[in-house]
């Protein structure tokens, strides 16, 4: 079994949901493929890069996989789940809105820079709509160092960037819920 590290994100509806609505359904997928799935909170934190757009919601989810599940598998379902939920890469702006969005920040301890897939992810350090997630996770886990990798990116974040402007909407014991 590996472990894999996921970053969610949503900003906009899709089919009549809502951006809330559509990360319940993408955990609900996410679970049929996780051994021990574990889902932090959901935030509400300001768009990254291409600031002119809605807020987005995010969370990460923990969770392992069989062995016989590679890197490249993984990028396929949540491809897969990601169109399901109305993403459209083809349309899209680079960094826009966008109705799902699910990266793999990590996957067991494979190190991965391919032109279609890089692990860990790139700028998972600099983003801390997934770094505060992740450390909520990772708390139970027996990665122990990289939760102290991320806490101590997540300070040097703290003292550049608005920290306050990211708040929990849906804690994590009611994002379990949405699993079973």
């Amino acid at each position: 079994m590996r472990r894999v590290l996921f970053g969610l994100g949503s900003n906009k509806s899709f089919d009549n949901k809502t951006p809330l609505q559509l990360l319940e359904s993408a955990c609900v997928n996410l679970s049929g493929y996780l051994v021990k799935p574990s889902f932090s909170s959901v935030y509400k934190t300001k768009a990254m890069y291409v600031e002119n757009q809605n807020d987005f919601f995010n969370m990460c989810v923990l969770g392992f996989v069989t062995d016989d599940l590679s890197a490249f598998d993984l990028l396929k379902i949540t491809q897969k789940i990601e169109k399901e939920h109305g993403r459209n890469r083809e349309k899209e702006i680079r960094f826009g809105s966008r109705s799902l969005d699910i990266d793999i920040e990590l996957f067991g301890d494979e190190k991965i820079n391919h032109p279609i897939l890089q692990i860990p992810h790139p700028r998972v350090l600099e983003r801390m709509f997934v770094l505060i997630p992740a450390i909520e996770v990772l708390k139970d886990s027996a990665d122990e160092f990289i939760r102290e990798e991320y806490i101590k990116n997540l300070e040097k974040l703290k003292k550049t960037e608005d920290f306050e402007s990211i708040k929990m909407v849906l804690p994590s014991q009611a994002v379990q819920e949405w699993s079973k």
